[in-house]
């Protein structure tokens, strides 16, 4: 599987890091350090030299009960994109948003990839907006918004991969109808689904293959680890790294990650026990 990524095309049969820089006061894990243009660029240089393929910025916080911001907010928080792509020219930018005008922006300022929460049910423009940019997009399962999501999500009897496969191929669908074919699925773990519901979805993850898309899997020290290790945030990497093991086996392609050093080693052990070597 290939994506178009500035005319270059990416391959996604060899697992990828996507590396997470939040230019936010208040993401759930790092929110408030790479809050300035300096403090984003030595965080963009770490993770490119760590071995991230691609950077994904974030300005809105989606985790659960995070303030809401205004749109004009969200595309002052991005003045760092231009500074970024200035100063490496080479790196491939994911937009993490959901709103069409930042995308539209984002892309015009350097973004090579839109990765949208809701894929697209936050904002109607959406689709259309990606059909004429003409770049990447990346589709995640969300119940709700990010003020609702974890109050009681609940599925239905035939259970929570069910039903994200079954929303997210009328998303491919709608997408394609568009002309827009470099799809990127991401089931959205943490995004409206109880922690049973989480490990579901990661032991099920290969039954998205039936959509045909790329996988990209965000666990990254979320609430799934840390709430069955009675842990905190801090505490999750080795967590973290164990379920990306898993989640590499079965069938994940991006790995979306705060600490790209040990992600990468991830992929690397899991092509070594597969007999695939460096």
């Amino acid at each position: 599987m290939t994506i178009n990524c500035k005319g270059n095309l990416i391959d996604l049969s060899k697992p990828k890091v996507m590396g997470i820089l939040n230019v936010t006061p208040d993401s759930f894990f790092d929110g408030g350090k790479h809050n300035s243009n300096d403090l984003a660029l030595e965080k963009t240089e770490q993770m490119l030299n760590e071995g991230a393929n691609f950077i994904d910025i974030g300005a809105y916080s989606s985790r659960p009960g995070a303030t809401h911001i205004s749109e004009e907010e969200e595309i002052n928080r991005l003045s760092v994109l231009r500074e970024i792509t200035k100063r490496f020219p080479e790196v491939l930018v994911s937009i993490d948003t959901f709103r069409s005008n930042v995308a539209r922006f984002a892309v015009e300022n350097g973004a090579c990839i839109v990765n949208d929460i809701s894929a697209g049910n936050l904002d109607k423009e959406m689709f259309a907006t990606v059909a004429d940019l003409q770049v990447p997009y990346i589709a995640m399962h969300m119940q709700g918004n990010p003020e609702t999501m974890q109050h009681n999500p609940t599925y239905t009897e035939q259970g929570v991969t069910v039903q994200v496969v079954k929303e997210l191929s009328k998303v491919v669908s709608d997408l394609n109808i568009l002309g827009v074919n470099d799809i990127i699925l991401d089931p959205g773990f943490g995004f409206g689904k109880t922690v049973e519901d989480n490990y579901q979805l990661l032991r099920e993850l290969d039954h998205l293959n039936i959509l045909n898309c790329p996988i990209l899997v965000g666990i990254s020290r979320k609430s799934m680890i840390n709430k069955v290790l009675k842990i905190n945030q801090k505490e999750s990497l080795n967590g973290t790294t164990a379920l990306h093991m898993k989640a590499l086996e079965n069938g994940a392609s991006i790995l979306r990650v705060h600490d790209v050093k040990e992600a990468t080693q991830a992929i690397q052990l899991h092509a070594a026990y597969h007999g695939e070597f460096n």
